[in-house]
């Protein structure tokens, strides 16, 4: 029997209200219709088609890329009493006949599964007898070739508009250009479905990018700000993970391996223990990530650029899922514009598709080089607005400085041409400073007009021009491997001296005071006793279930319970994220915690 959405959100999941955009969204499905959903990672997506499935008579049927993500999902909404069930690869025959029972009998409210399962003979075959509530697709950019993480196995999806005509379909992403989003609508036949856009703004996380000096000494550094803290740090090569997280590792954090190269047993082992114990940092290629609901991740950290902003935001979104602040910080540097670039123009992709990468790669220099609010302009790329800088990025809080480059540029330029175009950058630093070494000699490049010419400027200087100059489009990468350089067209007009310059100074690496979490705000011995108290208990009882800890409660309901101090079970039920089935399963377990350090602490008498 359907039910009252707002009493959903309540009695199931803990929650009072629903937070902005979302009661649009579940009205709407919940009335029957379907949807296209945009929504920030940590907005509370899954709500919105969770809500209505529950609402709605029938099974809800939801289509997921990782088994990790379907696990994680279904062992959380079993934590809120809610029976939820993943069809995949794990189960075998018997497993997957009960399942089907199951079904059949109505036993089951919400059903995960992959594309592919989905769209076999067998399941529609089984689904077509079977009450439907909605379908959800998440994680929808799959479906986009436009999009930073394309599926093909998505592609099919679009029969499920012929095969259910009557469910209410709605699909789900945290990033999607316009572009992607009309790829979205055609191919799952969504083209006449409204668009819910929340809003792509996540003000909770501070936004931090530099450029590339000595990247070991600067993640130590900035892993000292998130001492204890669970983090991921990305890597672009599998090799690069093993040796960073090796040397995390002996510079005693507890750092963990993960890239799509290690054996399935040892990735699951490393997710698992990353999701289970607090205060790991996973150093991971994109390979990981999307299957991860983890809310307590404080920061996501990038060694090396990902390919587009898209990538970027939605790698950075797996920070701070609930709320409390976080933090996403990327190092670049010229070496991964020239790999990125060299990527794309060797790449057998069609030539409208290179262009959709360069401006995608372009896009995404741009707002590493940035000299005011990097929040705006990530937010105007996808199409929002945001009238004054956040501040809570590295630019608000600490305005860079710019230079006149004109005259250092020309002379790059000018380099880049006298030696014939087919050089790299750190030849052509030898060559503006004067440098008298064997393969200057060989080419006679001591001869040029230009030698010497910058030996003012420090090598570190040269080498963030010509990256400035690369990402501006001035000057382009060769592709035979060997990092030459070449000129655009574009930069006649400087070169000509019709044009100036203005570029980012480098500035050093700086350590900044974290934002407060609601912990570091218990000066008072009592409140600081009952927050570790309440972890503790936390701690026990999802050791005992075999889930990780945020499954119980997160920090933020956490931090609620010591702030609040509930008595009874009725005050416990008004806390956000505690709904009936947590309350009968945990409430005695929590309330005999705060009583007992509200004694100790003469509270209670």
């Amino acid at each position: 029997m359907a039910r009252e959405p707002a009493a959903i959100l309540r009695h199931v999941f803990g929650f009072e209200d629903f937070r902005p955009h979302q009661r649009q969204v579940v009205d709407h499905l919940t009335e029957g219709g379907d949807a296209l959903v945009i929504m920030p990672t940590g907005g509370g997506k899954s709500l919105c088609y969770q809500i209505p499935a529950l609402a709605r008579p029938g099974t809800g049927v939801v289509v997921s890329p990782l088994i990790a993500l379907m696990q994680d999902q279904v062992a959380a909404l079993e934590r809120h009493g809610v029976r939820a069930e993943a069809w995949n690869s794990t189960l075998d025959e018997e497993d997957v006949r009960a399942l089907e029972r199951r079904l059949q009998a109505g036993e089951v409210e919400l059903l995960y599964l992959a594309p592919e399962r989905l769209l076999t003979p067998r399941t529609l075959k089984l689904l077509q007898h079977t009450p439907l509530s909605l379908i959800a697709i998440d994680e929808a950019h799959c479906v986009s070739q436009w999009g930073h993480d394309f599926r093909p196995e998505y592609l099919g999806l679009g029969i499920l508009a012929e095969h259910f005509p009557r469910v209410p379909r709605v699909a789900l992403t945290a990033t999607a250009d316009p572009l992607t989003r009309d790829e979205i609508r055609r191919r799952l036949q969504l083209e006449d479905a409204p668009l819910f856009l929340a809003g792509f703004d996540r003000p909770n996380i501070h936004y931090r990018i530099e450029a590339k000096q000595r990247p070991r000494e600067q993640l130590r550094r900035f892993l000292q700000d998130h001492p204890g803290e669970s983090g991921i740090v990305y890597c672009l090569s599998r090799r690069k993970v093993e040796d960073t997280a090796a040397w995390l590792q002996s510079q005693g954090i507890a750092a963990l391996p993960y890239h799509a190269g290690l054996p399935a047993e040892r990735r699951r082992d490393h997710q698992e223990r990353f999701l289970r114990e607090e205060g790991r940092v996973m150093v991971a290629t994109v390979a990981f990530g999307m299957g991860i609901d983890k809310p307590d991740v404080r920061f996501v950290a990038h060694l090396d650029l990902p390919k587009s902003i898209e990538a970027y935001y939605q790698e950075t979104g797996r920070a701070g899922r609930d709320g409390l602040p976080a933090e996403a910080w990327m190092l670049y540097g010229l070496q991964d514009v020239i790999t990125l670039r060299q990527m794309i123009e060797s790449s057998e992709a069609e030539e409208q598709r290179k262009r959709v990468e360069r401006h995608k790669l372009e896009a995404l220099l741009a707002l590493c080089e940035l000299t005011t609010c990097r929040r705006q302009a990530l937010l105007h790329y996808f199409g929002e607005q945001q009238s004054a800088p956040c501040g809570n990025c590295d630019n608000c809080l600490t305005p860079p400085e710019t230079w006149d480059a004109t005259e250092a540029a020309r002379m790059a330029l000018s380099t880049i041409y006298r030696s014939g175009q087919r050089f790299g950058v750190n030849h052509l630093i030898d060559i503006l400073r004067g440098v008298d070494n064997e393969r200057i000699r060989q080419r006679g490049h001591q001869h040029l007009s230009t030698y010497g010419l910058g030996k003012a400027i420090d090598p570190g200087t040269w080498r963030a021009v010509f990256r400035q100059l690369i990402s501006r489009g001035l000057v382009h990468v060769e592709l035979d491997g060997h990092g030459g350089l070449r000129l655009d067209p574009r930069c006649r007009p400087l070169l000509r001296g019709e044009q100036h310059l203005q570029l980012r100074r480098e500035r050093p690496s700086a350590r900044r005071q974290r934002r407060e979490l609601p912990h570091d705000r218990y000066l008072d011995p009592g409140q600081q006793r009952l927050w570790e108290a309440l972890r503790a208990k936390r701690r026990q009882l999802a050791d005992a279930e075999g889930i990780p800890a945020y499954m119980i409660f997160n920090d933020a309901t956490l931090a609620e319970l010591v702030e609040r101090e509930p008595r009874d079970e009725t005050q416990l039920a008004a806390i956000d994220g505690i709904g009936r089935h947590k309350l009968e399963h945990y409430g005695a377990a929590i309330l005999e915690v705060i009583n007992e350090i509200l004694w100790e602490n003469g509270a209670l008498s």
